[in-house]
């Protein structure tokens, strides 16, 4: 087995992408995330990590591709093209990005490197890397791992080698940051030779996010990260939540797939796995059924019978309807549950970190994950949770934990990581 890779400086062999960034007069990042069917991206100053333009191609080789993009000062550009494929959509991109009246820059030397979101990098990355054949070819082998996910992201890699082949481009992996987890923790109860030979563990995933908010969380405390015990907690409508340990990532909820944790949108998380033989035989779906049932048609959603969104859920409970109100309860339950068990893990908990859509929209979601947790030393400061933009603590002062919010970004640490790569390697 290979050796995991922990940088991209191995990968740095190609000159022109060793001369790299630093040759360059500007400090821009271009992050881009490819879908099946769509690219999201945004242009970051380095220099002062502002977004210079950001926007989305969606429905990519399908009618009505729309382009949405907004750039910083100027008037939001929306319309529609006909784009057959990735590397049009990217040439669209990069077109707008230049462009005199919607764009962010004035030339393609003010682009310095690309950041592309990589979903699966199964356990041989333990960080970001500077992306050459041997990267691709490993992106690939772990398709079957992400086979939603993986294949649009190398999609759109190709996509941008074609319209910006001198540009260095830099992989970061949702699954990197959880490869610190001891084996105690990634480990199935399977057998050795199973788990070995197909490469079955927990990855985790939304480690870009928890990575993010816990560095954010640390500076906010003013602490080393390496100094302390945090329990980051990305709730969307795909949920996760990490252990970190002086800086390392020690466990996570998400596990093999996406689909294992906590209760979410529409997945149903932890489930006796029986549950799948069981639903085949009595309702006599096929495997794939299931799957697609466990994944998109549970979770909040299947419980409530009503929604998703958590806007509606507490509209619909307050209007009287119990399976609605069972959802939320389920959900917090579920979240403060592995918070108690995170906090077991890592040996106690110095800060607790809400992120993620209702993370850091829903103040009620919040006081009910944290009710009942007044053991650990959590005292809540209601006032604070109740404001309208909350963008730091919600503890009290006289807390032993602290809690906070934090408005994850995603693209500005892909972006940071890309910057760090490209350096080391020129």
């Amino acid at each position: 087995m290979e050796s995991p890779v922990r940088n991209g400086i191995k990968h740095a062999t190609d000159s022109k992408l060793r001369a790299g960034l630093f040759r360059r007069k500007y400090m821009n990042i271009l992050v881009i995330n490819a879908g099946s069917s769509s690219v999201k991206y945004q242009l970051i100053n380095m220099n002062d990590e502002s977004v210079l333009a950001s926007g989305i191609v969606e429905r990519i080789g399908v009618d009505n591709t729309t382009l949405k993009h907004q750039a910083q000062g100027k008037e939001m550009l929306v319309m529609e093209l006909d784009i057959k494929d990735h590397s049009g959509a990217v040439k669209v991109v990069v077109n707008t990005l230049l462009s005199r009246e919607y764009g962010g820059i004035s030339s393609m030397d003010e682009i310095g490197a690309v950041g592309h979101r990589i979903a699966h990098g199964g356990d041989r990355f333990l960080g970001s890397v500077l992306i050459d054949e041997s990267v691709m070819q490993a992106i690939q082998e772990n398709i079957e791992l992400a086979p939603l996910h993986n294949p649009a992201n190398i999609t759109g890699i190709e996509a941008c080698r074609k319209v910006m082949p001198e540009k260095p481009m830099v992989a970061v992996f949702d699954t990197a940051y959880h490869q610190t987890l001891p084996p105690k923790a990634y480990l199935y109860g399977l057998s050795h030779e199973v788990s070995e030979t197909y490469k079955i563990r927990r990855y985790g995933f939304h480690g870009t996010s928890h990575k993010y908010i816990a560095q954010q969380a640390a500076q906010a405390i003013g602490k080393s990260i390496n100094e302390l015990k945090i329990i980051t907690c990305h709730l969307g409508n795909g949920s996760s939540i990490a252990a970190i340990k002086y800086g390392q990532c020690m466990d996570t909820s998400m596990g093999f797939t996406p689909l294992e944790g906590l209760v979410m949108g529409t997945r149903c998380g932890d489930i006796d796995p029986s549950i799948i033989q069981f639903l085949m035989q009595k309702k006599g779906m096929t495997i794939n059924e299931v799957m697609g049932y466990l994944n998109s048609e549970c979770g909040v959603l299947g419980l409530s019978g009503r929604s998703s969104d958590f806007r509606d859920l507490w509209n619909f409970a307050s209007l009287g309807d119990e399976r609605c109100r069972t959802a939320i309860d389920v959900f917090c339950y579920r979240v403060k549950k592995y918070i108690g068990a995170y906090s077991a893990a890592i040996g106690g908990v110095d800060a607790i970190v809400f992120s993620g859509g209702i993370g850091e929209n829903d103040k009620l979601v919040r006081e009910a994950i944290l009710e009942g947790l007044e053991y650990l030393g959590i005292e809540m400061d209601h006032a604070l949770n109740a404001e309208k933009e909350v963008q730091s603590f919600i503890s009290a002062h006289a807390s032993k934990v602290f809690v906070m919010v934090v408005r994850t970004n995603e693209e500005l640490m892909i972006a940071r990581d890309t910057l760090d790569i490209v350096r080391l390697a020129s």
